[in-house]
């Protein structure tokens, strides 16, 4: 179970490199039936790989559990207050986020492992959310907006279609006081029922 502290760095960290010809995926595991992690991994249209190790502690920064830097580009993502208290510990070539924001620049090195494998495990990490997603038959956050939206226009049409019909209803009854005759609203729903179509 991911803590909230960790879902805020990988939102800060997805927002930080969107830009265009940057494709990303989160939780990508190198090669087949790999037992290497990477916690978020980007690939550009100029063929750069750029791996980040997520860490929302100091106990989960200083773990025995491996860190999978197999990038051009390797960084840490963390928080302020953690960069502050392990910045002297991160490696040279090793850059680092804080909360979002470039801290550290890496030092560009070969990949650890070819790139054919890089993109096959990208591509299978990328399938699983898709397949994730598919199987969960919930919408994603557009078709949600979208409906959403479509039930609002809906509700609109109708608050102004009852709007409409009630200012008309009171002119209706404001005609009728005016010549000192008694509204029959029976008989003008009748009337306005012929003329009012949606």
């Amino acid at each position: 179970m991911k803590t909230e502290t960790t879902k805020e760095l990988e939102s800060a960290i997805w927002k930080a490199t969107q830009k265009q010809g940057v494709f990303c995926c989160f939780e990508v595991t190198i090669g087949w039936f790999g037992k290497e992690r990477v916690d978020y991994m980007t690939y550009d249209t100029n063929g750069v790989w750029r791996c980040y190790e997520i860490k929302a502690s100091k106990s989960d920064f200083h773990s025995k559990a491996s860190v999978t830097f197999v990038g051009h580009y390797n960084y840490f993502v963390l928080t302020k207050e953690l960069y502050e208290q392990v910045k002297n510990e991160i490696p040279p070539d090793i850059g680092a986020y804080a909360d979002g924001a470039l801290v550290k620049r890496p030092r560009r090195r070969g990949l650890a492992v070819d790139e054919q494998t890089l993109k096959n495990s990208m591509i299978r990490s990328l399938y699983r959310y898709a397949e994730y997603q598919y199987k969960s038959e919930t919408p994603t956050i557009v078709e949600y907006y979208k409906r959403e939206n479509d039930r609002l226009e809906r509700e609109n049409r109708r608050l102004k279609k009852d709007n409409y019909e009630n200012n008309l209803e009171l002119r209706a009854r404001q005609r009728a006081d005016r010549k000192g005759i008694k509204f029959d609203l029976d008989e003008w729903e009748r009337e306005m029922s012929g003329l009012l179509k949606y």
